[in-house]
């Protein structure tokens, strides 16, 4: 099963792709293949037009251009870290997303090494491409998401359980948390019922300002079916890197979420199931899910 249970409380991620957005992208998706034709100084009528295919391939092109540039999240993440070390909640950090490496090295006070692998949008494969370093103190994942037009809530549903937790129990991959926040946070695209809900003080990041992140904990260990089928989950001072965050931005601790993982064996194979905990209550969980028929 690739969807909730059903919510049992609030959602497991508070912003979502409003119905008045998608109805906006549909429509100006539309009136933009309407005209189309019209733009532009190719010379061609609208049948040679259509039949050129140059709409399709200009589409295509400006989606993978999109989806290689990295500047906008490195930015955003870059000046995440500069102020944490502004307010000496880190001591140092370090890119080094070069090759088949993790994207970057923080080192908190005291010596504690935090390792971040950035992402974009967690419904894809790419989310389960990642190893932990051997020098890690903790390991954890941040998702950025460039496309306006995709639902946070089916992306962290999809990245959490129907990746992450494969990955996670399937292949021994300890995971210690995980953040969803970028740079459409909080935007007119993306609005942020953090901001306008809860009274707190908000944070500035370069010219604007930005709503607290979301801070996801994993288990502290592999759950196993045999020896270790629902191990308990970190707490926020267990991750230091995810405690400076929610310190430096505003964080309240009632929106903190606990992601329990448990393992069962199946019929078929190694099962697991994944719940989310808030304060203490359940917001949602998966069916028993097999290993094997995770899909997206």
């Amino acid at each position: 099963m690739n969807e909730p249970q059903g919510n049992k409380g609030p959602p497991i991620i508070p912003c979502s792709l409003s119905a008045k957005a998608k109805r906006l992208i549909a429509e100006y998706a539309e009136d933009l293949k309407a005209a189309a034709h019209a733009i532009g100084n190719h010379g061609l009528n609208e049948e040679e037009f259509r039949d050129a295919g140059i709409f399709r391939a200009a589409v295509e092109r400006l989606r993978g251009q999109q989806a290689a540039t990295m500047d906008e999240k490195r930015a955003f993440v870059e000046a995440v870290l500069d102020k944490l070390k502004a307010k000496k909640l880190i001591e140092e950090w370090a890119f080094e997303g070069a090759g088949d490496r993790h994207d970057y090295r923080v080192t908190m006070p005291g010596g504690w090494i935090s390792i971040i692998e950035t992402k974009g949008c967690l419904d894809g494969n790419n989310t389960t491409i990642f190893e932990r370093p051997a020098n890690a103190d903790e390991f954890v994942i941040w998702s950025l998401c460039q496309n306006p037009g995709a639902d946070p809530r089916h992306n962290a549903w999809s990245g959490i359980h129907t990746r992450l937790s494969a990955e996670i129990v399937a292949k021994g991959k300890l995971v210690d948390g995980l953040v969803i926040w970028d740079m459409l946070c909080g935007t007119v695209g993306r609005p942020c019922p953090k901001i306008s809900g809860m009274k707190r003080k908000l944070v500035r990041l370069k010219r604007r300002i930005v709503p607290p992140p979301c801070i996801y904990l994993f288990p502290r260990s592999i759950p196993d079916p045999r020896n270790n089928p629902r191990p308990p989950c970190h707490t926020l001072r267990d991750v230091r890197l995810l405690h400076a965050l929610h310190l430096a931005f505003g964080g309240h601790d009632e929106e903190v979420i606990a992601v329990t993982m448990e393992a069962r064996l199946g019929e078929n194979g190694v099962e697991r199931k994944t719940s989310f905990h808030r304060a203490d209550q359940e917001l949602a969980s998966s069916d028993w899910t097999d290993i094997r028929r995770a899909r997206g």
